[in-house]
């Protein structure tokens, strides 16, 4: 098993797209290289294009711990009992410090959502082996992890063709 040196955590966040991209692309670079790759999603239930990863690359895993796409309106307690389910397992996975990378795809929605709390995820950032890269996606990042993080990419909406009536596209958004 690959490791780097030193880990680092990383926040993608912000409106713009791309922080999921982001975080697989670091994942595919990372499992190219020999680095055992855990990804967990948050409130993401459904087959996308970037859930095929597993497939394709064994050293990768990929769990989901949501019932659909996005929440729209108020969380269901199945939303809940999903997001409480990854949080356990993130936490089993950062402890248990087999993954060289660990990527937490959407968890700043699942805290937006109040289905996990800042303190649960900071909770997850002191429990990774310190060789870990933790990757933390998601729009609207709470300023204490932020702060916290090593790592900010802040993904700024411009320009985006959605606001032209173009539909997400398998392959491209999903």
């Amino acid at each position: 098993m690959k490791f780097v040196e030193s880990g680092f955590v990383h926040v993608y966040t912000g409106n713009g797209k791309g922080k999921t991209t982001a975080a697989f692309g670091l994942a595919l670079r990372a499992a190219a290289s020999g680095m055992r790759v855990f990804i967990g999603q948050f409130i993401k239930g459904m087959e996308y294009g970037e859930t095929k990863i597993a497939e394709l690359m064994p050293n990768v895993v990929l769990e989901q711990f949501g019932r659909g796409c996005f929440i729209e309106k108020n969380p269901s307690p199945e939303d809940f009992r999903l997001a409480r389910e990854g949080l356990r397992r993130s936490e089993e996975v950062l402890a248990g410090g087999s993954y060289g990378l660990v990527i937490l795809d959407e968890i700043f929605i699942a805290h937006f959502f109040g289905l996990i709390s800042s303190s649960d995820i900071l909770n997850l950032m002191n429990l990774r082996n310190m060789r870990t890269e933790l990757v933390l996606t998601g729009r609207k990042a709470p300023q204490e992890i932020i702060e916290r993080a090593d790592l900010v990419t802040e993904m700024v909406e411009i320009k985006h063709y959605y606001t032209k009536g173009v539909k997400a596209r398998k392959g491209i958004e999903f």
